[in-house]
């Protein structure tokens, strides 16, 4: 009798002591950092991997160019089953990474390696801890071989115009057009994006101080709906629509679980429909998928094209659900109009640090600075455009501010394109949460910002030239 409690006892404690064990050899596998994440963000502009831990993890890569594939060396931990779930992360279609491989390497030193569809100029970099991360090792991997974004747009128009004539006339815009512009150039190795373009005038009279005839016109069309024939332009009219955060970014979550980064590009995409309905007139998205892009990055690629317009959409967030209502921005060259729009401002600018941009990159400064060249002109504009659209907004929903507000939004300054920010509704507002979220209001949103487009270009009609960047 005595004999059996002392060999329950003896099995509890083996049972203990296996657990203890168990719970060491984790602690001991993971060698001090705890794999929290892995992510795979699949894009045409760069794809991104993201490995999240509770500590920083050192790294040493190596390039392999034939066939393309990137080797990085985790140290100070070994393979385990977080680290293998990036495998099957990896989809066929993107566009960017034909697989993952990991394995262990040598004790403590984790081999990982992504194999590429393509050559690649790879940027690895670490992220402290910010918003909901902790620490992120990044591998964003760029193409070298850059679609020309100008050039689909006039693509896109081509297939809109199939005889001989259209088409010659849009290869000559498109040569006008290439030609008045600086070739556009390959991002550097530890580059966050193409290099950015040089600054030019600003808008209105700077812009036609400024302006280079044509090479060739294309056929005069109706700018939008609604404009009269003093309006009609002989050139193709671009809108650079910026659905903002994205990728790491989920911008504002609603309290039902809706991230703002989800339905402003579902509105985005609604309105570059109706865009693209008109003749001559295209939009052109700075993401269509969701991924990140930097700040200054989104600025570049509107300039790229050199779009007319420059209109980014989000959806408002505050600390209580009470706040409602729709806003426009624009840029202000002497302070905030208001303490809301400066917070507004602070929290926009703040996507980067949340996002993950690689501080390391030799041209951040200079991007910066090219971005605090905006022009008083440019800034009116922005203005008409904003009141504009402010006004067919109101038609369809609330207005938290019956004026367009002003503050120092980093994506609203480029030098030679009006550019407007919208607030489409408070995102952290249960009613209007629901309504971001229903089919009807994207539609009712999409035809007022559409509205609101045609408006401003009836009172302020492109110029019909081609502009260099």
């Amino acid at each position: 009798m005595s004999g059996k409690p002392s060999a329950t006892l003896s099995r509890r404690s083996a049972l203990q002591m296996g657990s203890l064990v168990l719970l060491l050899g984790v602690q001991q596998i993971a060698r001090g950092a705890t794999i929290l994440a892995v992510r795979v963000w699949p894009a045409k502009d760069y794809s991104r991997v993201t490995i999240e831990s509770d500590t920083g993890l050192k790294t040493k890569t190596y390039f392999i160019a034939e066939p393309p594939r990137l080797a990085v060396d985790i140290e100070g931990i070994d393979l385990i089953p977080a680290l293998r779930e990036l495998v099957a992360k990896v989809k066929p279609d993107d566009p960017n990474i034909s697989g993952i491989r990991v394995g262990q390497n040598a004790p403590g030193v984790v081999r990982l390696v992504i194999d590429l569809k393509q050559h690649m100029l790879p940027q690895v970099f670490t992220l402290p801890p910010v918003a909901a991360y902790q620490h992120r090792l990044v591998f964003d991997l760029y193409p070298t071989q850059v679609l020309d974004p100008l050039e689909a747009l006039i693509a896109e128009r081509l297939k809109d115009k199939p005889d001989q004539g259209a088409a010659s006339d849009a290869i000559g815009e498109l040569l006008a057009r290439q030609t008045a512009r600086p070739a556009a150039g390959k991002p550097a190795a530890d580059n966050p994006a193409p290099a950015p373009a040089a600054p030019t005038a600003g808008a209105d009279k700077d812009r036609a101080a400024s302006a280079s005839p044509p090479v060739a016109q294309a056929p005069s069309e109706s700018v939008g709906a609604g404009a009269g024939s003093r309006n009609k332009t002989d050139r193709l009219i671009i809108v650079a629509l910026d659905p903002g955060h994205g990728g790491e970014d989920p911008g504002a979550i609603g309290p039902g679980g809706t991230r703002e980064k989800d339905v402003v590009l579902q509105i985005a995409l609604r309105l570059r429909e109706r865009i693209n309905k008109i003749p001559n007139m295209r939009a052109f998205l700075t993401r269509d998928a969701d991924f990140f892009v930097p700040l200054h990055v989104r600025v570049q690629k509107a300039r790229r094209v050199q779009a007319d317009l420059f209109i980014s959409i989000h959806a408002d967030a505050f600390f209580t659900p009470r706040p409602q209502g729709a806003s426009v921005f624009a840029l202000s060259e002497k302070g905030a109009t208001s303490s809301s729009a400066r917070w507004m401002a602070d929290k926009e600018n703040s996507a980067d640090l949340v996002g993950g941009v690689n501080v390391k990159a030799k041209d951040a400064q200079v991007q910066r600075a090219l971005l605090d060249m905006s022009t008083t002109a440019q800034i009116n504009d922005s203005l008409k455009l904003g009141g504009a659209m402010l006004g067919e907004i109101g038609s369809v929903g609330k207005l938290h501010k019956p004026r367009v507000e002003q503050a120092g939004f980093a994506v609203l300054k480029a030098p030679d394109i009006p550019s407007v920010l919208v607030e489409t509704a408070f995102i952290s507002n249960p009613d209007e949460e629901a309504k971001l979220r229903s089919e009807a209001y994207q539609v009712q949103l999409a035809d007022a910002l559409m509205r609101g487009i045609s408006s401003y270009f009836a009172k302020n009609p492109p110029l019909a030239r081609n502009r260099p960047l």
